[in-house]
């Protein structure tokens, strides 16, 4: 019983890091004119785009990790159950 609560928590989590991670690429647009408009982030602003979209894929990766073993786990357990 601990183990299935365990797997359903870390389902969870995945879907709340992919989840994150979608929503970084729909803030950054938004949030790039903000942060262009403070000197003296403007020559750094190549490398705050990189660090941006690169937390978010990692944020989609990660959760994407999390989900896909949660699945494959699942579906390993209904095969020897069946």
């Amino acid at each position: 019983m601990e183990n299935k609560a365990k797997s359903t928590l870390q389902l969870i989590w995945g879907l709340l890091l992919l989840i994150a991670g979608i929503g970084v690429f729909f803030r950054i647009p938004q949030l790039m004119p903000e942060i262009k408009k403070i000197e003296h982030f403007e020559p750094y602003i190549i490398f705050i785009y990189f660090c941006f979209y690169l937390i978010g894929i990692l944020l989609i990766v990660g959760g994407g990790k999390k989900v896909y073993h949660y699945l494959k786990s699942k579906n390993e357990a209904d095969t020897k159950a069946g």
